[in-house]
């Protein structure tokens, strides 16, 4: 049930009205595949199950369709043409990979509004939550994503490294998730300023009219990972006629409230937010180090971000369906709060 004929500029929107006011975002894939028993000790990381077990991808959305999700992202976060070929793949594979990351996640949704005609256990006696809009949303990577190295938790892709360079990388993953079918693009976990100008030309000189939204990877209340300024970052967002929301992603809880403020102050596009769990991503070792107390359960923190100005709300790294069930419950029971 997607958005079809809708202009991009009320896009997201006409969405969230649809879904009484806010909307729910998935959580960590990589974290749910490998619960489910996949290796990802891969380049390809998440990448790679769209080869070995596509049957798990399936899994892990319905997983999320399950636990109230309203939009689910593709495995495609670090799905490249050129990380296929490198692993000795040709470029029509890679292609048919890509494609089929957005036709699984596509499946699952059928498979789900199926069994919502049968179950009635659960959320499903809500005919709200039942018949809600659900959408497939292409997830697209950074390049710091592609090179595997940790980059995309820092920013630094070096001088070499120009918007140019940055186009020609994503431009055909972007054509083919687009044209796969995907209701809208991801651009995830955007290191820097570099990147989102790259996105923002991109999309225009393509003319791709599929509706996208930008969300960054910050490292405290005000700046990306990069050490650039999230107004900055959300200003080159709001300046792109086709994205329809602007927000955060794999960054701490705790800076979140403060993210939300300085989005605000740059534009008035929808604003999403979905944290980790509040740890570190520590590249040398591929673990993830606690920084402090724990906050993989942030979900009280849902209607305080709510009240800052954010309408669609889940997880990155480290979130479960738990965690997305939990901020459906919220979400969804103060929709029913707001109106009795």
């Amino acid at each position: 049930m997607g958005l079809e004929g809708k202009e991009t500029p009320s896009f997201m929107r006409d969405f969230l009205d649809k879904c009484g006011g806010c909307a729910v975002i998935d959580g960590g894939f990589a974290t749910e595949l490998e619960r489910h028993g996949a290796d990802l000790n891969d380049e390809l990381w998440s990448a790679k199950c769209l080869i070995s077990s596509p049957h798990l991808v399936r899994r892990v959305h319905l997983d999320y369709l399950d636990a109230g999700a309203n939009i689910i992202l593709t495995a495609s976060y670090q799905a490249t043409i050129q990380g296929f070929e490198a692993k000795g793949f040709s470029r029509e594979e890679g292609e048919t990979m890509l494609r089929r990351s957005v036709e699984i996640a596509r499946e699952a949704r059928e498979i789900y509004y199926d069994r919502c005609t049968k179950d009635s256990s659960d959320f499903m006696r809500d005919e709200r939550y039942r018949k809600r809009p659900i959408l497939i949303a292409a997830s697209v990577g950074s390049y710091g994503a592609y090179l595997a190295d940790g980059s995309e938790y820092v920013g630094d892709y070096g001088d070499a490294v120009t918007v140019q360079t940055l186009k020609d990388f994503h431009r055909e993953r972007v054509k083919i998730l687009v044209e796969a079918g995907a209701d809208l693009i991801a651009f995830e976990t955007i290191p820097n300023k570099l990147e989102a100008q790259a996105y923002a030309e991109l999309l225009e000189e393509e003319g791709i009219e599929t509706p996208a939204w930008f969300s960054f990877s910050c490292k405290d209340e005000s700046n990306v990972v990069s050490g650039d300024s999230i107004f900055e970052c959300a200003s080159i967002a709001d300046s792109c006629r086709q994205v329809v929301a602007v927000g955060v992603n794999c960054t701490a809880p705790r800076f979140i409230h403060g993210l939300i403020s300085f989005i605000k102050k740059a534009t008035s596009k929808p604003v999403l937010v979905y944290p980790n769990s509040g740890e570190t991503y520590i590249a040398e070792s591929n673990q993830w180090k606690s920084s402090g107390a724990a906050e993989h359960d942030f979900v009280s923190y849902i209607g305080k971000w709510r009240d800052a100005g954010a309408s669609l709300f889940g997880g990155c790294c480290r979130t479960t369906p738990n965690t997305i069930r939990g901020i459906a419950e919220a979400t969804y029971g103060k929709l029913k709060d707001k109106c009795i």
